[in-house]
């Protein structure tokens, strides 16, 4: 437990540190690849709340991923076009407010999760999977064929959005923000697993008849569980579109999606600190691998295979010497 705690105290320790190299050294591309990681990181956080705490293995976690990035390109190119996003009488101005757009994209993201989970909890194992993969396919499609949007090519923002005394367009600046975000989101899930609604999902992720014994609903916890967990992903595209300014159809793929899954089974599931430190050493892994060879993912499979063999834990679990997050 010691050594899982020093551990989480220097990936967050490199988050700090190493911007702060990269901004001294001249580095922005560093800078850039810290907010990529940082913002993977609150979309594993989002997914490690329905996986980790309420054992809910979704494969279509990038239906939220991609209606925060949407939600943030539909009112910034609204608002750079200067149009209404719909006519009368859902006559809504676009916006280039960060906080607006934040807001916005946690709404939908958690209604969608709302319908999602609705229908999806009403099955379980591996047709739950099913189901999710398949609202995700749905979901993809449907942008793809969204020609008001750009369809398959996706549609580009010219300037970043903005946010009250940044500039935005600063890669330190907006690195900060992200990771001032990436702390909340820690704290928020931190307090949530602590809390007596925490402490009852995870009772029913484990034994489901004794919680209904008691009082409680457990189709009620997780649904509630997915809705949080959609909501924070939901955040985290919103903030990768404007990282990229461009959103396109892919953000809605079961790569995204499984690429979020990867992101929690390297840092380890059911772990606070998984999600970051998954997302950190995939970037890492992406960026240093990647210029070795076109064909990094074969490394990175490899790896997740050793991982899945004999540090369940993840990366996590193998330097502290803890297996399972809830032993």
């Amino acid at each position: 437990m010691i050594r899982e705690t020093y551990l989480n105290a220097l990936t967050l320790g490199l988050f700090v540190l190493i911007p702060a190299w990269a901004l001294m050294a001249d580095e922005p591309f560093t800078i850039t690849l810290m907010t990529r990681a940082a913002i993977f990181a609150i979309a594993a956080i989002g997914l490690n709340i329905a996986l980790g705490i309420g054992g809910l293995v979704s494969l279509g976690h990038a239906v939220f991923f991609g209606i925060g990035g949407y939600a943030m390109g539909i009112l910034a190119y609204h608002a750079q076009t200067y149009t209404p996003v719909a006519e009368w009488p859902f006559l809504i101005d676009g916006t280039k407010s960060m906080p607006i757009i934040w807001l916005v994209a946690v709404i939908v993201s958690s209604l969608a999760a709302f319908v999602i989970g609705s229908l999806s909890l009403r099955t379980t194992g591996v047709y739950f999977i099913m189901i999710t993969l398949a609202f995700g396919q749905m979901f993809f499609f449907f942008t793809i064929s969204w020609a008001e949007y750009g369809g398959e090519d996706g549609l580009s923002i010219y300037l970043r959005n903005g946010f009250p005394g940044l500039n935005t367009l600063a890669p330190i600046q907006f690195y900060g923000l992200c990771l001032v975000i990436l702390c909340l989101v820690l704290l928020f899930t931190w307090r949530l697993s602590k809390s007596p609604f925490g402490l009852a999902l995870n009772a029913a992720r484990q034994a489901p008849v004794r919680v209904e014994t008691v009082g409680l609903d457990p189709t009620r916890l997780k649904l509630i569980a997915f809705v949080i967990s959609g909501a924070i992903t939901g955040l985290a595209g919103a903030l990768f579109a404007d990282l990229n300014r461009f959103v396109s159809p892919t953000m809605f793929s079961w790569q995204t999606s499984g690429e979020i899954m990867i992101f929690l089974i390297l840092g380890g599931v059911g772990r606070l600190y998984g999600p970051v430190i998954g997302a950190l050493a995939y970037v890492a892994l992406e960026h240093w691998l990647g210029g070795l060879s076109d064909y990094w993912h074969i490394y990175l499979g490899i790896l997740l295979l050793l991982i899945v063999l004999f540090g369940r834990g993840g990366l996590i679990g193998l330097a502290s010497g803890r297996k399972v997050a809830h032993d």
